[in-house]
């Protein structure tokens, strides 16, 4: 009976360095593969060479030149005024709104200036200087208001 404790107990010996040596080869396969997968993968995505739009031109770039021809038109508007006034353009381009777009006096001289784009057409508009509303008085081109009074009109050709 000899014999077998000694086999046995060789045996166990040869098996317990065969487990250690095999632990840590686990434990760096298991490193080695956990940055590999990505946290927030979807895993139902299609390809992107799967949906045909995306090799199609979006529609959109088909009616850009339509779009171009129908460009508007940056015009500039003059008056003069008393240094120091408040002078505002008001036309049916702004709903006649009196306090949406400020002329300005950069000069100092009483010539108040303002650029808006406008696009091709007759429009309508009036100065208003101090909260007083006043035709154009450089505009030969007027017309008769529903108030009673006369605007002055732009041609943007």
């Amino acid at each position: 009976m000899a014999t077998k404790k000694s086999n046995t107990t060789t045996s166990a010996k040869a098996a317990a360095p065969a487990k250690k040596s095999a632990a840590p080869k686990a434990k760096r396969a298991t490193k080695k593969a956990t940055p590999v997968a990505p946290v927030t993968e979807d895993l139902f995505a299609q390809p992107v060479a799967a949906t045909p739009k995306a090799v199609e031109p979006a529609p959109a770039t088909k009616k850009v030149p339509a779009k171009a021809a129908a460009k508007n038109v940056r015009v500039t508007f003059r008056v003069r005024a008393e240094v120091g006034s408040k002078v505002f353009l008001a036309g049916a381009f702004n709903d006649w709104d009196p306090n949406v777009k400020p002329m300005a006096d950069k000069e100092g001289t009483g010539e108040f200036v303002c650029t808006v784009t406008l696009p091709k057409g007759r429009h309508e508009y009036k100065y208003v200087i101090n909260g007083a509303w006043c035709a154009d008085p450089e505009c030969a081109d007027w017309v008769q208001n529903d108030m009673g009074t006369i605007n002055s009109v732009k041609v943007v050709e």
